[in-house]
């Protein structure tokens, strides 16, 4: 998952393209509401590279409806931060998929004021009894 554009532009923008990752974080990685999901893309024009997830809004919608009926729904619980500049924003939060407690870190590419690439990882958080410090993940 290292391809892609990778010029940051639209600095100016830097707040307004932080205000629609975390409004779409919110609206349906938090809260569900999936019939609020195509108005944050310009339709199937939307880069994804997760390896597991093709292109285009409608993959996009069908891969979470599919991790759901298998058990596998990702769910954020907490949106930790909210990096970026410009057209480029990075959000760190926490959640569940399945069962297991995860990190996701994504990182979004804005353009035209929708988003239109994605990059991401999602690691396990271990029971604190397991930590090797206490520092924590966020």
């Amino acid at each position: 998952m290292i391809d892609g554009t990778l010029l940051v532009v639209d600095l100016d923008q830097t707040a307004v393209n932080k205000a629609l990752v975390r409004s779409f974080l919110d609206d349906i990685l938090v809260h569900g509401r999936m019939d609020r999901l195509a108005g944050y893309f310009d339709g199937d024009r939307y880069i994804q590279h997760n390896p597991n997830i093709a292109n285009g809004l409608s993959a996009l919608g069908s891969a979470l409806y599919a991790m759901a009926q298998q058990g596998r729904a990702m769910k954020y619980e907490r949106v930790h931060r909210i990096l970026g500049e410009g057209n480029f924003i990075l959000s760190v939060s926490e959640g569940q998929t399945g069962s297991q407690h995860v990190a996701f870190y994504d990182l979004w590419r804005i353009e035209n004021g929708k988003i239109a690439e994605h990059w991401d990882t999602i690691e396990a958080i271990p029971p604190r009894e397991q930590w090797k410090n206490g520092n924590g993940k966020f």
